[in-house]
C-alpha cells in the first residue's frame, strides 16, 4: 500500500511548485485539487488502521464470563449484548443526520473518544451497572462508523474515490487483523492476562484518537449545503419565493452564483428545506430500479444474520471449548477468517460475469453455503470444526457483500449511495432488534446459544431459498428475453430497459 502512495505524492509536489501564468491558473489549481486526495486518504487510513487493533475483541467473552468482571454467561447472552442493539438503533438515525451536518470530522473525533472510553470502562470499571453502560457507549461508536466511511467522499475529488475507497477498506482490515493477531500471539506465546490485552487496545484507541485530530476539515457536505441552499433548491424547482429574499449575482468568468437568504447559515430553514428535497430525490432514484432493491434487501437481510452470529460466536465457542478450562485461539480464527474473507472479496475484481443475470443466483448459492455454515456451527461438538465453519461463514458473507456494494454503488451518485448505506444500516438494526426481542431477551423467550445458532442457520436457509427462486426466475427471464430480442429485432431493447424500473 505504501508504495502506491509515491507517484501520488511526487506528482502532488511537482503540481504545487508549478508556475501560476496567466490562462494557466485554473489547469494548476486542476492538478493541487486533484493531487490533494492523498493527505486526507493518508490519515483517514491510519486513523482507520488503529481504530480498528482492538487487540481484545476477539476475548471480549472470556474476559466478561472470566474472573476480572465475573458475570455469567445467560446474562451476558440474554441481557448485556441486547443493550448494544437496543441503543445502536436508537443512535444510528440522528448520528446520521449529524454526520453530515456537521461534516464528519467532528464525528470521527467523537467516535475516538468514545473507543477510549470503551476500554477504560473494560480495564478499570467493575460489576454489572458499568458493563451495562459500556454496551450504551459502544453503540455511540459503533454509529459513527458512517462519518469514518462517507468522509472521504467530501473532501477529494470523483476521479480518486475509487483508489481512496480501497485504500481505507484494506486499513481496516489491516488493522482489524493485525490486533487479532497480535491478541492471539500475546495469549498463547506470552501468557499475558486479559486485562493487559485491553490496557494494549487502549494504548491503539488513543493513538487513532490523536491521529483523529490531523484530519482535514471538509468544506461541503452531502445534504446540507449552507449557505447554497436556496439555490439547489432553485435550481430543482422547489424554493418558495415568500420564504427567501434575496439577490442573485452571476459572474461570466467562472458562472459562479451567490445567494444572500435572509436567515442563512446551517440552520436556515432553506438549508434543512434543501437537504430534505435532497434526501427525497436521492432515495426515490436510489430505489427506483427493482434490481437495486434487490440487492439492497439481500445486504440487510443477510446483514442482520452476519451482525447476530459476529456478537455471539464467542459464547457459542465458549460453550463448546471453555476458556476457563482450555486454550483458546479466538484471536487466531478471527484473523484467518478476515484474510481468506478479503481474498474472497478480493476475487470479485477478477471475475468476468454478468451480475445483473447470474448475480441474484449466486446470493442463494453462497447464502445456502452460509447457511450450511452455522448449522454446523450450532450441531458440531468439535472446536475445530466450529472454527473452520465460521472462517467459511465471514469469508461467504465477505464475498457477497462485495459483490452487493459494488453493484449498487456502480449504479448510483455519491449522495444516494450514502443515504442508501443509511437506509440499508437502519434496516439492518432493525431486523437485529426483532431478532433481540423475541429469541435473545431474557424478558421473552431468552434462549441458550445453540438454540440461537440454529435458528440463525434457519435465517439463512430460507434467505437462501429465496434468492434462489428469485435467481432461477431471473436466469429463465433473461434467456427468453434474449430469445425474444433476436427473435424481433432491437426495437425490443427499449421494452426491456424500461422494464428495469417500478
Amino acid at each position: 500500500m505504501c508504495t502506491d502512495f509515491v507517484a501520488p505524492l511526487e506528482a502532488q509536489i511537482k503540481d504545487n511548485s508549478c508556475e501560476i501564468l496567466p490562462g494557466q491558473n485554473m489547469g494548476c489549481w486542476a492538478k493541487q485539487r486533484s493531487a490533494g486526495w492523498v493527505y486526507p486518504t493518508t490519515i483517514l487510513s491510519l486513523y482507520g488502521f488503529f481504530a480498528n487493533c482492538r487487540v481484545a475483541e476477539p476475548f471480549l467473552t472470556p474476559y466478561l464470563i472470566g474472573p476480572h468482571k465475573n458475570i455469567s454467561e445467560e446474562v451476558v447472552t440474554n441481557y448485556l449484548f441486547p443493550i448494544w442493539t437496543y441503543s445502536y438503533l436508537a443512535f444510528l438515525f440522528p448520528v446520521f443526520l449529524l454526520t453530515d451536518f456537521l461534516r464528519y470530522k467532528p464525528l470521527i473525533i467523537v467516535q475516538g473518544l468514545f473507543l477510549i472510553s470503551n476500554y477504560v470502562l473494560l480495564c478499570f470499571a467493575p460489576g454489572l451497572p458499568a458493563m451495562t453502560f459500556l454496551q450504551v457507549n459502544y453503540a455511540v461508536a459503533t454509529s459513527t462508523e458512517v462519518a469514518y466511511f462517507s468522509y472521504i467522499y467530501s473532501v477529494i475529488p470523483l476521479e480518486n474515490y475509487q483508489k481512496a475507497t480501497g485504500y481505507i477498506r484494506s486499513a481496516t482490515l489491516a488493522g482489524y487483523t493485525f490486533g487479532a493477531s497480535l491478541g492471539q500471539m500475546l495469549i498463547s506465546l506470552a501468557g499475558m492476562d486479559y486485562f493487559f490485552i485491553n490496557a494494549v487496545t487502549l494504548g491503539f484507541m488513543s493513538v487513532a484518537f490523536l491521529i483523529s485530530l490531523w484530519l482535514p476539515m471538509p468544506t461541503r457536505s452531502m445534504f446540507f449545503k449552507g449557505k447554497d441552499a436556496a439555490k439547489e433548491l432553485q435550481e430543482q424547482g422547489s424554493i418558495q419565493n415568500n420564504g427567501h429574499k434575496g439577490t442573485v449575482m452571476n459572474t461570466s468568468s467562472g458562472g459562479y452564483e451567490e445567494e444572500k437568504m435572509e436567515h442563512g447559515g446551517w440552520c436556515s430553514r432553506g438549508n434543512l428545506s434543501a437537504a430534505g428535497h435532497l434526501l427525497w430525490g436521492s432515495f426515490r432514484e436510489s430505489y427506483s430500479s427493482k434490481h437495486l432493491v434487490y440487492w439492497s434487501l439481500w445486504w440487510a437481510l443477510a446483514t442482520a444474520g452476519y451482525m447476530q452470529i459476529f456478537n455471539y460466536i464467542q459464547l457459542l465457542w465458549d460453550r463448546i471449548e471453555p476458556s476457563a478450562t482450555s486454550s483458546i485461539y479466538n484471536g487466531g480464527v478471527e484473523a484467518v477468517s478476515c484474510v481468506v474473507g478479503a481474498a474472497a472479496a478480493f476475487s470479485v475484481g477478477f471475475i468476468k460475469v454478468s451480475w445483473v443475470v447470474w448475480g441474484e443466483l449466486a446470493l442463494g448459492l453462497f447464502s445456502a453455503v452460509a447457511a450450511g455454515a452455522v448449522f454446523l456451527m450450532a450441531f458440531t461438538s468439535s472446536i475445530w470444526a466450529c472454527y473452520a465453519a465460521y472462517v467459511m461463514f465471514k469469508s461467504c458473507y465477505m464475498f457477497l457483500i462485495t459483490i452487493t456494494i459494488f453493484q449498487i454503488a456502480s449504479n448510483l451518485s455519491t449522495e444516494c449511495y450514502a443515504l442508501t448505506f443509511g437506509i440499508n444500516t437502519f434496516i439492518v438494526l432493525c431486523l437485529q432488534t426483532i431478532f433481540t426481542v423475541t429469541v435473545v431477551d431474557e424478558a421473552v423467550l431468552g434462549l441458550d446459544i445453540v438454540t440461537l445458532f440454529i435458528i440463525y442457520g434457519s435465517y439463512y436457509a430460507a434467505i437462501s431459498l429465496l434468492f434462489l427462486i428469485r435467481g432461477i426466475y431471473s436466469v429463465c427471464l433473461h434467456h427468453q428475453l434474449s430469445s425474444d430480442h433476436e427473435s424481433n429485432g432491437p426495437e425490443n431493447r427499449m421494452e426491456v430497459v424500461s422494464a428495469e424500473h417500478f
